[in-house]
């Protein structure tokens, strides 16, 4: 758990620049430890690193007019939603402002007619598809907490949904994006195809606060479904379920979510949720579409399962039911540290080929038999992805030793088998070693960009790439 430090000296909060921000916001802008150090920890791990002050903007304009305060300074900026990342993206490894844009929760434009929304950066999935509601169309990307779209897009977030909807990359239209001089500039725009010059909004999806501050996204939406329904179905084996996923995903059925339980997750599911599940590898499923379709895919899916170990489905059609089950499924975590109270959590995940998926968990958890590691294993494996979180006593450093040693021999395989050292949680600091691994000379390329962007390095320095 030891902080991986920076190139850059930490950067002091002189008088002048306090005065400034003060000037600018007002009590908006405070020093105050209780609320540095919130904004300094994530839900990871990783040591907490609180920045110096932290500044709450309320619009585009307000988060150009800090930045170029900060950049008179020389201080680093570091941009924060809600605080649920996973790889220590938020720490202020650097000292300077964290610009908390939490209070810019403005749904600026609904299009129904185009399936398309414009938001700030603050607004969160749920509170937009609670906007949405009563217009019949929803917004699918879904990882679990109730992130904020501006971090979700930052982080380049997917969740359950994304085996059909896609991820962040795919389903964010434009940006407004604030950059290391403070000015601001738009990128894409609402059409859904387009050949004009470089294409600058994927470049700041998944950038994680590096490149610039996105303070307003344009979103797809989707209609939704004439039928929804979820089932579970427990397997006699771990590679009954996983194989099971392989085949559903080859033979082109468009199943919504595959989500992925072992036996030691769903056990603290149950304990945790008030659940009754067999305590066995077990997928969670859901189907969108016409109630024929749905009716369809779910026969589909069924003769798989059945054919590879599956139990009975247990089906979940009435919305209420559905949200509990979802809801146990995004609880996960928090069931996972309640089988051992006081620990934390060691959250790491990877995405392989669909078809190494088998190969790459089963492997996984053998190393988990050998080892004395409480480990539950949840995966959107729908699209490859799954993740571990190592229970442990942040305290023991045989414990934090072996945790690591696992997860980068899990990292290790899934590079080795054509995979990503992330499906989803992101680089952060944590991860910075093994997508050098990944990505080789692209990574200094990346660094390359970084430096045209941010020539001062005071843009979340110390993430995603070495400056």
């Amino acid at each position: 758990m030891t902080v991986i430090a920076t190139t850059q000296p930490r950067a002091a909060l002189t008088e002048e620049a306090r005065a400034e921000l003060t000037a600018l916001l007002g009590d908006r802008f405070t020093t105050s430890l209780p609320v540095r150090e919130h904004h300094g920890k994530d839900e990871s791990y990783h040591t907490p690193c609180p920045p110096d002050g932290v500044a709450f903007a309320n619009s585009t304009e307000e988060v150009s007019a800090i930045v170029k305060i900060c950049a008179k300074h020389k201080l680093p900026v570091i941009p924060f939603g809600t605080g649920t990342s996973l790889e220590g993206g938020i720490a202020a490894l650097a000292g300077g402002i964290t610009i908390d844009l939490s209070g810019m929760q403005q749904i600026l434009r609904v299009s129904p007619e185009d399936l398309d929304v414009t938001v700030q950066a603050g607004v969160t999935r749920k509170q937009l598809n609670e906007h949405l509601r009563d217009t019949g169309l929803f917004f699918p990307i879904d990882p679990g907490a109730n992130a904020s779209l501006g971090g979700m897009t930052a982080t380049r977030a997917s969740g359950t949904n994304a085996v059909r909807y896609g991820t962040m990359r795919e389903n964010v239209l434009g940006l407004t994006v604030v950059l290391a001089d403070g000015r601001v500039i738009k990128t894409g725009g609402r059409a859904r195809k387009s050949a004009a010059g470089y294409d600058l909004t994927r470049l700041f999806v998944g950038s994680e606060g590096t490149l610039g501050i996105i303070t307003e996204v344009t979103l797809k939406l989707y209609g939704i479904p004439e039928a929804i329904s979820s089932a579970v179905c427990a397997f006699q084996s771990i590679k009954g379920a996983v194989d099971t996923v392989i085949q559903t995903i080859q033979v082109g059925v468009p199943v919504a979510r595959i989500e992925l339980l072992d036996e030691v997750q769903i056990d603290a599911v149950n304990k945790y949720s008030k659940l009754d599940y067999a305590v066995a590898p077990t997928l969670f499923f859901e189907f969108h579409g016409t109630e024929a379709g749905v009716k369809e895919q779910a026969e589909m899916v069924a003769a798989i399962a059945q054919e590879h170990g599956g139990m009975e489905f247990a089906w979940a059609t009435r919305p209420e039911d559905r949200s509990k089950l979802w809801q146990a499924r995004h609880d996960a975590y928090y069931a996972a540290l309640a089988l051992r109270p006081g620990s934390k959590g060691w959250p790491t995940d990877v995405c392989v080929p669909i078809s190494r998926l088998a190969d790459c968990i089963l492997e996984t958890k053998q190393d988990l038999a050998e080892s004395n590691m409480l480990a539950p294993m949840v995966g959107h494996v729908g699209d490859g992805n799954f993740h571990l979180v190592y229970v442990l006593d942040p305290e023991n450093p045989a414990e934090l030793a072996e945790a690591q040693r696992l997860a980068d021999k899990m990292v290790t395989r899934a590079l080795e088998m054509g995979g990503t050292c992330t499906g989803e949680h992101g680089i952060g600091y944590g991860k910075m070693a093994f997508l050098e691994q990944e990505t080789g000379e692209a990574f200094n390329v990346m660094g390359d960009l970084k430096r045209a962007f941010d020539p001062n390095n005071l843009l979340n320095p110390g993430k995603v790439v070495r400056v």
